[in-house]
């Protein structure tokens, strides 16, 4: 994944990539609106797609507001 610093995902603003493995990539961002560092992890998208189905089916599927 091709994410550069400055980069922006919703309210966060990738600053660096710490890591990359199997399942994807996180990277250190600054959450614009709370002002703090966070960590993103993005899975790859045949994992998530995956995943999200096992989430579906099991109706344990929740998101962040």
């Amino acid at each position: 994944m091709a994410l550069t610093a400055g980069t922006r995902i919703g309210p966060y603003e990738v600053t660096s990539q710490l890591g990359e493995g199997g399942m994807g990539v996180v990277f250190r961002a600054r959450d614009t609106k709370l002002q703090r560092d966070v960590a993103l992890k993005l899975l790859r998208r045949m994992l998530s797609i995956d995943l999200v189905r096992v989430y579906e089916r099991s109706g344990t599927l929740t998101t962040a507001a």
